[in-house]
Parts: C-alpha cells; sequence; structure tokens
C-alpha cells in the first residue's frame, strides 16, 4: 500500500525455525477441520441417495408417506440451506465465524439421532431440515473464514481443499450406502432361497436406512470438536475492534514479516473505508442501471446451474439408476463410482480454470450436460414408450374409497402380460379430490407385491399454521375438506417391462458424462464466476440473493421429482433439464465475459462502460 496506516503494527520479532513449524501445523489443522466442513457438505447433499430405496420401501407401508412427502424429506436439506444462507453471514458478523461453525457442526450432529431414531414423517423432516441447515451454515461460513485467515499464498488451495472434500463428502455417502444394499442383497437372496420374502427383508431395508445415517455421525463430531480448537478469524476481530487479538491470530499461521504486512494492510483498509463512507455508497440501489447487467448475469448463472438438474440426479441416482434397469447393488456401485468421477474431475477443474478461463469451461461444461441430458431422456423415452395404461382397469377394481390388489401373476395374466422372463413395472398415480400420490410396485419385489390405497393414508390435515392460512384464504395447497368426500380416482396406470441391464448400464454411462462435464465446467466455475460478476459495493447483497435463487430452484427441482417422473415419466424429466442447459450453454456463450486474469475492477469497469455506452445509445 502506498499510503501509511493511522496505526502501526505492534512490534514483533522473527519467528524462530520451531514457531514457523508451529504456523505450518496450525495451517494444516485449520485445512484439515475445513475440509471436515466440506465432507459435511457434501455428506448433507449425498447420504439420501443410498438411504432413501430404503426409507421409501418401509416408511411408505409404516408410515403411509406419500411420493409428495418423500421429496420433500429430499428437498428438506435444500431447505434448511436456504433458510440458512439468509442468515448465515449475518450471523457470523455478530457472533465470529468460530462460532458459527461449531453451531453448524452441532446441529449436523444433532440432526443424525433425530432421522435415524424416527417413527414418523415429523421427527425425519425436522432432522433434514437440520442437516440442511447446518450444510447452509457451512457453505457460507467455511470459505469466508479460510479467506480472512489463510493467507496470499495459500488461499487457493484453502478454497480447492474445501471444494475437494466436498466431492469426497459424496464419494463417503455413495459407498455407505453401497455397503448396506449389499447387505439388503444378501437377505433377500437368503429370503428367495427360503422361500420367506416378507418379514427379513422389510427388517433389513428398515435397518439399512437408519444405519446410513448413524454413520455421519462421527465425521459431525470430529468436525464439532475440531471447531473448538480453531482461532478466530484476524478480520472479525480487528473489525469488533480487538486489534491486537487480531495481530496475534495473525502471527500464529504465519511468519512475523506476514503478519505485520497484513495487519498494515488491515489498517489502510480501514482509513480508506473511513474516508469514503460519507460519499454516499449506501444509497446505490442494488438494481440501479450500472450494476444490473452483472447482477442478472450471476442469478441466471447460478439458477441455470441447479436447472442442470445436477442436486436431484445425485440425489436420486440410485432410485434413478434403479428404474433404468441396473440391479440395486449395482446401482449403488455405480453410485460410487459416479460419486469418485465427480471428485477426480473436480480437481481436474482446479487445474484448468486458471489456464483455460471460467468461460471457456463453462460452455464446454453446459454444452456436455446439454447433449447427456438428451441421450439420458432418449434411453428412457425408449423404454417408456412400451408402456401400457390400464387405469380402467385398475379403477374397477377399487371398492368403495380403497384399493388392495397385488401385482402377481393372476393379475398380470388378466391384463394379458407376464413376469416370466422379464419383471413387469406398475406407476400409479391417483387421487381424493386435489391430493395426489404416486406408487410405484415391481413384480419382482418380495415385500412390495402387495399395494394399498385409502383415503387416510393420502389426505392429510392442515397443520396449526396450515389451518390458520385456509381461514384467510392464503393457503395454496390442496383442501383436505373437500378432499374427505371425493372418490378414488385412478388417474393414470402405466406398466410395462422393466428395461433390461443393458440399458441401465447405457443410462449410468450418459450420467458419468453428464458428472464430469458439471465438475469441469459448473462445478468449480460458477462459484468464481459469482464472486468475480458482482460488483463491490453490492457484493454482499447480490451474492446473498443470488445464492437464495440458486437453491431455491434446487429446492423446488428436488420436491416436484418424484411426482413428476411418476406422472410424466423420467424422460420428461430430462428433456426439462437439457431444454434449461440450452438456456445455461447461450448465456456463457453470448453473454458472459471472460475473467481470467483480470481484477475485480477491471471487471466492474467492463460492465461500467457498457451500461454507459447502452445509455449514450438510448439516447441519441
Amino acid at each position: 500500500m502506498s499510503s501509511s496506516p493511522s496505526t502501526s503494527a505492534p512490534s514483533s520479532l522473527g519467528a524462530t525455525p520451531l514457531q514457523q513449524e508451529g504456523a505450518h501445523w496450525r495451517m494444516r489443522y485449520m485445512l484439515f477441520i475445513a475440509g471436515m466442513g466440506g465432507l459435511l457438505y457434501g455428506i448433507d447433499i449425498g447420504i439420501i441417495a443410498g438411504a432413501l430405496p430404503y426409507l421409501e420401501s418401509t416408511a411408505s407401508v409404516l408410515w403411509k408417506l406419500s411420493a409428495q412427502q418423500l421429496g420433500f424429506i429430499v428437498a428438506a436439506v435444500l431447505l434448511g440451506s436456504v433458510l440458512s444462507s439468509l442468515f448465515a453471514g449475518a450471523l457470523a458478523d455478530w457472533i465470529g465465524r468460530k462460532k458459527v461453525l461449531i453451531l453448524s457442526g452441532a446441529l449436523f450432529t444433532l440432526s443424525i439421532p433425530c432421522i435415524a431414531l424416527a417413527e414418523g414423517y415429523t421427527p425425519l423432516l425436522l432432522g433434514r431440515l437440520l442437516q440442511g441447515i447446518s450444510g447452509g451454515l457451512i457453505g457460507v461460513v467455511v470459505p469466508l473464514y479460510l479467506a480472512e485467515c489463510l493467507g496470499a499464498d495459500n488461499r487457493g488451495r484453502g478454497t480447492a481443499m474445501f471444494q475437494l472434500l466436498l466431492t469426497i463428502g459424496l464419494v463417503l455417502a455413495a459407498v455407505i450406502g453401497l455397503h448396506y444394499a449389499r447387505q439388503v442383497e444378501a437377505v433377500s437372496l437368503s429370503a428367495q432361497a427360503l422361500g420367506d420374502g416378507g418379514a427379513a427383508l422389510f427388517a433389513a431395508k428398515d435397518q439399512a436406512w437408519r444405519s446410513i445415517f448413524w454413520i455421519c455421525l462421527l465425521p459431525g463430531l470430529v468436525f464439532t470438536a475440531g471447531s473448538l480448537a480453531l482461532g478466530e478469524s484476524p478480520r472479525w476481530l480487528f473489525r469488533r475492534g480487538r486489534k491486537s487479538e487480531a495481530l496475534a491470530t495473525l502471527q500464529r499461521s504465519r511468519s512475523a514479516e506476514q503478519a505485520q504486512a497484513e495487519w498494515q494492510e488491515m489498517q489502510a483498509l480501514a482509513a480508506d473505508s473511513n474516508t469514503d463512507s460519507g460519499k454516499g455508497s449506501a444509497t446505490d440501489a442494488l438494481l440501479s442501471r450500472r450494476y444490473l447487467a452483472p447482477f442478472f448475469l450471476a442469478c441466471v448463472i447460478l439458477a441455470c446451474t441447479q436447472a442442470t438438474g445436477i442436486n436431484s440426479i445425485l440425489a436420486y441416482l440410485v432410485t434413478i439408476l434403479h428404474q433404468a434397469g441396473l440391479p440395486g447393488s449395482s446401482a449403488n456401485a455405480a453410485d460410487v463410482a459416479v460419486k469418485l468421477l465427480n471428485a477426480l474431475m473436480t480437481v481436474v477443474a482446479v487445474v484448468l480454470v486458471d489456464r483455460k478461463g471460467r468461460k471457456f469451461l463453462l460452455m464446454l461444461g453446459s454444452g456436455g450436460i446439454c447433449l447427456s441430458l438428451l441421450l439420458s431422456g432418449l434411453l428412457f423415452w425408449q423404454a417408456e414408450r412400451g408402456r401400457q395404461d390400464i387405469a380402467p382397469a385398475v379403477q374397477a377394481l377399487v371398492q368403495g374409497d380403497s384399493l388392495s390388489m397385488k401385482l402377481d401373476d393372476a393379475f398380470l395374466q388378466a391384463q394379458g402380460l407376464s413376469s416370466q422372463g422379464q419383471p413387469q413395472q406398475l406407476t400409479l398415480a391417483y387421487s381424493f379430490g386435489d391430493f395426489s400420490n404416486v406408487q410405484t410396485r415391481r413384480s419382482d419385489d418380495l415385500d412390495l407385491k402387495s399395494l394399498q390405497i385409502a383415503r387416510a393414508d393420502t389426505v392429510q390435515a392442515d397443520s396449526v399454521i396450515g389451518a390458520f392460512f385456509r381461514r384467510l384464504h392464503l393457503n395454496p395447497f390442496a383442501d383436505p375438506a373437500s378432499a374427505a368426500t371425493a372418490p378414488l380416482k385412478i388417474e393414470q396406470a402405466w406398466i410395462g417391462p422393466v428395461p433390461s441391464e443393458s440399458h441401465g448400464w447405457l443410462v449410468t454411462a450418459c450420467i458419468f458424462a453428464f458428472v464430469a462435464f458439471f465438475a469441469v465446467g459448473p462445478g468449480v466455475c460458477v462459484w468464481l464466476a459469482l464472486s468475480e460478476l458482482m460488483p463491490t459495493r453490492i457484493r454482499s447483497n447480490g451474492m446473498s440473493i443470488a445464492l437464495l435463487i440458486n437453491q431455491f430452484v434446487s429446492t423446488t427441482i428436488a420436491a416436484v421429482f418424484l411426482p413428476t417422473v411418476g406422472h410424466h415419466g423420467y424422460a420428461a424429466m430430462f428433456f426439462f433439464w437439457a431444454g434449461c442447459t440450452v438456456v445455461y450453454f447461450l448465456t456463457a456463450s453470448f453473454l458472459l465475459p471472460e475473467t481470467k486474469g483480470r481484477t475485480l475492477e477491471e471487471i466492474e469497469a467492463f460492465f461500467a462502460r457498457k451500461s454507459n455506452n447502452n445509455s449514450k445509445k438510448a439516447s441519441a
């Protein structure tokens, strides 16, 4: 800095070799705990993929959960992340970065027994919400803590460590799911050999999804306990007026010379901020002409990133591959392989991002994603077009307001079908008034042949809050009063052969390509683009809104995934994602400037000149 700070740093002697070694170890410890935060964030996203098939098989029977409720359980993590991201920055400014890290770890740890011991929908949903709130806090505060604590020479490595451990968290979640999938498959084979299909297999599936969550308790405990030993952010301490503590914190993680240099920069920046505080910067509107283009561009990029379907594909991957034709353990093994590929390609992206640039990698990634989604959609369309709608035949089986049927040989023969050689799959969409649900049954599932539909299992009463808004005519959801007398209507009853295993592997190959292109392009570049595009004066508010849009899109897609594929098939969902990715590719190609090698001030000046030129053309 050319100007000298108004307050000098306390004097400090040169560090001894022992002190330097201690600083290196403290930095490594910080990176390890930050990496554990990334691991938890990855587990938050990925753990439901391995647990969902068994949760769906057991909870839908024990607790009569609908497809919409299962969708809410999956989306609850994303919803919790949305909620916590709204106040994470303010909370970190209020109580400090370290305390928020401890809080996020404690919430994750608390969520595990809440989920694993659940005996109903409410505690299960609450536990998933806690996981989401924890993930949202981690996603905001860990990168912020790293940026404020690490020196310029290792800040990039710290951010890369967080991102890499996030993908490893996805791998860990997939490995856990694979382990229990093999256990369940072994029980299934044993039950078939003994001719006892029901109780043992059902108990194994119930045990599997609970154990999948229990195993995740250890990383949460390590992160929570490890955060207790971290130091506070020196930048936060400095802004709180605890300047001597800030310098001491700097000296514990870098040499005395580096600590004093950063101290002087912090002093100079504080002096500059005090000088500029009366120049009206607070009156700059978020949507003023000069800021509108970069703000809108960042929002579009973040929305399109989630509209590729990445979080839903990772969360529902085992279910998707199972529907594509892979058997249970093979689907879980493919899930592990996909998460490993994601981690490996993330390393490739970290290497390439400063060489090839953000724009090139986003164009490459979005183009490859679009092609992969189109191919996946075509494969599902080919498999689904051979299905028959037997809704009239199933409607004829309705007695009163309930339905009880078995997907056995007798039923299949009555429909002119046979389960010999290739199992059949029935996807049933039904409703009581505005309350609708979707159930799927396969003829080769020993414990799921019986299908029961009753009004009490489908029509859900309003909660206290829902009833309050219903009286104000502000509740947009289905009305249980009108559904109480509505007849059971079978809307669709699609039945057809389960796709072959070779078909399943073709879909798997397309999803492999999808994940590889995502990791190389949007997976890393989107966060760089977000921070680089936002002008300085709107960065905090602009990033919060853009991240909120990102998480809202992700939550919405996850919540509607199961009902959508039940009513319209998997092909429709993949084609929708492909269409959104076309918008992504066009945005990256024609609207996004290359930001590689440019300072934030140069990027901001680029948009300012563009805005001024447009203003001159409009006034001419």
